[in-house]
């Protein structure tokens, strides 16, 4: 689940000295039908004033920030390594009125001084301890990567050895608990199973949280190597069922699941959340197009975007990694002048910054990868039972497409359990919504809908050997 602003920190030092903007600068910003919480903190350090950006709606805090004074009144913050690009005029002494630019983005970024009330984001199916069952923070290793895994694993009270299932989350960093907009489906979906007799384990991604590593060069490929050292893990346990250790990936969580089941011949089963059944490409344009109609943008303005990112994808697909960066730099540089030429006003970021941080996201390892991958030929070769599900309203993995090829591909592969559902009214998150759109996710008070959390759990006891 890639959303709208993607931070990384990068240190990098602020330079100006107007006391005028020290203190926190707060705005809501609104792209694509989604607000974000925005803050600026400006404060003066023994080595001189400092900028940091935080985006309490994604979790991202302490954004280091560079910071350039362009005359008395204006000013520039920047995030080169994501593409971001504030420049504001300072009203008096408590406000700034500007723009803020990430890609193709621009939107109106109004910052105050002003408190911003902390969204009342009520969760009530999140658990409060003390827990039914034991649940301890565990470690383990990834020799190949050598990295280091740190999560939680809940177990039932009672002695015996349990089933259990290692969560997989979906695309971009999380954490154990998949965190997203104040919502932990992975917490939820833990709670829940464990509850009922099944361990879970959850981990943070690598580079994430506790867990060492380095997210931004891995692929699905990397993360299905985490996942096979958590199996590992698990069959160690002495609690554990060694004949009944089972996935379950949600979104990209889904497709790095089907690469382990794919290569394994001791899975009890796998569950795959709103996962991929299509090629990268052609899952990455249907939601762009699926969002920006359900979005009611203009069909002229869908069919350019549409145009332009299937040609990136193809150059992708074309080119080895030595020549992609050169064909799509070239390929940009071409779009930014026909796209100034149309309409000055609109292109308010730098020509540089634009291309390259574009391209450097396009060519990174994880999108080369997932362009490239055709899960249908991964599902073909999982022998273990799978269950498949999606909410009817997701629009970031559009239900019939993907639902379709999973079970035609696991069919054919000769699966003899496959069970594959759509539910109604659900999205992406599997919440109860409106419309599927983003803008919904953090709205909802739901995290995981209680129908999906039955079907999971009803399904894997059937199967359980």
């Amino acid at each position: 689940m890639r959303i709208i602003l993607f931070f990384k920190l990068m240190a990098i030092t602020m330079f100006g000295h107007s006391q005028a903007l020290i203190g926190n600068w707060k705005g809501e910003l609104h792209v694509q039908g989604v607000t974000l919480r925005i803050v600026f903190n400006i404060e003066n350090t023994d080595s001189g004033i400092s900028a940091t950006m935080n985006s309490p709606d994604q979790n991202a805090y302490g954004i280091l920030t560079k910071f350039v004074k362009l005359d008395s009144l204006k000013y520039k913050f920047t995030v080169p390594s994501a593409g971001i690009e504030y420049v504001g005029r300072l009203k008096g002494n408590a406000s700034i009125e500007g723009v803020f630019n990430q890609g193709r983005v621009s939107s109106p970024l109004h910052l105050t001084k002003d408190k911003i009330e902390n969204k009342v984001n009520l969760r009530p199916q999140e658990p409060l301890r003390p827990y039914p069952y034991m649940s301890k923070d565990v470690s383990f290793r990834n020799d190949e990567a050598n990295i280091k895994l740190s999560g939680t694993l809940s177990l039932p009270k009672q002695r015996g050895v349990f089933p259990a299932v290692v969560l997989i989350s979906g695309s971009g960093a999380q954490n154990r608990d998949e965190e997203i907009f104040e919502h932990k489906p992975f917490l939820v979906i833990s709670d829940f199973l464990t509850r009922r007799g099944i361990a879970v384990l959850r981990y943070d991604d690598r580079g994430v949280g506790e867990s060492t590593g380095n997210f931004s060069s891995s692929t699905s490929l990397d993360f299905a190597s985490d996942v096979k050292s958590a199996v590992s893990y698990l069959k160690g346990c002495k609690q554990i069922d060694k004949n009944n250790i089972g996935l379950i990936g949600h979104s990209e969580g889904g497709l790095i699941a089907s690469l382990v089941a794919s290569e394994s011949k001791d899975l009890a089963f796998v569950v795959l959340l709103a996962s991929v059944g299509i090629k990268g490409n052609e899952l990455l344009l249907k939601q762009t197009e699926l969002i920006s109609r359900i979005s009611k943008k203009p069909e002229v303005e869908i069919d350019s975007i549409n145009k332009i990112q299937k040609e990136l994808f193809d150059i992708i697909l074309k080119y080895d990694q030595n020549k992609v960066k050169i064909e799509l730099t070239n390929y940009l540089e071409a779009i930014y002048k026909d796209s100034v030429s149309k309409n000055k006003s609109k292109m308010k970021i730098k020509r540089g910054a634009f291309i390259k941080n574009t391209v450097d996201r396009l060519s990174s390892p994880w999108m080369t990868y997932f362009v490239k991958c055709e899960p249908y030929q991964i599902l073909k070769n999982i022998k273990c039972p799978v269950l498949a599900l999606n909410g009817k309203k997701d629009v970031q993995v559009p239900p019939k497409e993907n639902l379709n090829n999973i079970e035609k591909a696991l069919e054919e592969g000769g699966n003899q359990d496959v069970t594959v559902i759509e539910l109604d009214n659900l999205n992406h998150l599997f919440q109860n919504c409106n419309t599927g759109l983003p803008n919904e996710y953090s709205t909802i008070q739901e995290t995981f809908s209680t129908v999906a959390l039955s079907k999971i759990s009803e399904w894997i006891f059937e199967r359980l050997k």
